[in-house]
């Protein structure tokens, strides 16, 4: 019979979800030893959770006989996305109201950016996105922005996947680059994109805190009228915004 925590909860589902957050933590492949060392859980637990979500689909094991995270999380993430988009458009609408850019809500969907929720510009000429597009990390505010939340090592290994193509001739393609780029990020708290995905688009993001949140908010526009003054009102309200979202994406119950 499953164990119940202290706080009302089935143990051993606290533990297996624990595993997958760790795997996703990794950014790739992680091994039982490993695995072992994050958790505290002893080996044969970690065997005995890892085959189950194996055999479920929810983790795969790499001909290495390291693990990954498992195809049968993809659809689950899609609704997941597809429903925080939903729930977070008071937000976006709000920046829109304020800034009157657009207004949007990403995470990191594997190895690229996903857009997962977005409200427009009122002006006619405007930056739009389809909800559901998947762009490059290292080109768009966002992706930097989440990026940003990783060790250096994890944005290498992810780099060294995907490479790092020019979509514009703004865009950073050294990974030494994008690295002192993403210091400077963690150390003011917002990341920019200078056309770098798009010619004439400016984009201003910053990460949702937190957790494995995987999320960020960011407004973008035609460069000429996203001008300094307006990425400098732009980020507090950004700041505000994530911070709005981060308290009802990252609450749990503690233990």
């Amino acid at each position: 019979m499953a164990q119940a925590s202290r706080s009302g909860g089935v143990q051993s589902v606290g533990r297996v979800l624990d595993l997958l957050e760790i795997v996703g933590e990794a950014g790739g492949e992680i091994g039982l030893s490993e695995l072992a060392a994050r958790s505290g859980l002893p080996l044969p637990s970690i065997h005995r959770l890892v085959r189950t979500l194996v055999d479920r689909g929810y983790m795969r094991q790499m001909p290495n006989r390291r693990y990954a995270l498992g195809a049968r999380l993809i659809p689950l993430g899609e609704v997941a996305g597809t429903m925080l988009g939903r729930w977070a458009r008071p937000v976006l609408a709000g920046l829109v109201d304020e800034l009157g850019e657009t207004a949007n809500l990403a995470a990191l969907d594997g190895d690229m950016v996903m857009y997962i929720g977005q409200v427009p510009s009122r002006h006619a000429m405007r930056m739009f996105t389809e909800v559901g597009r998947r762009v490059y990390a290292h080109c768009t505010g966002a992706g930097k922005a989440l990026l940003s939340q990783l060790p250096d090592e994890h944005v290498q290994a992810l780099l060294a996947r995907t490479g790092m193509p020019a979509q514009t001739p703004h865009t950073l393609t050294r990974p030494d680059d994008l690295l002192a780029q993403l210091a400077r990020i963690r150390r003011d708290g917002y990341a920019l994109d200078e056309g770098e995905q798009e010619i004439g688009v400016r984009c201003v993001a910053v990460p949702i805190p937190g957790g494995m949140s995987g999320v960020a908010l960011s407004v973008s526009g035609p460069a000429p009228r996203m001008t300094g003054e307006l990425v400098e009102r732009a980020v507090p309200l950004l700041r505000a915004a994530s911070e709005r979202l981060s308290g009802d994406l990252n609450e749990r119950p503690s233990a």
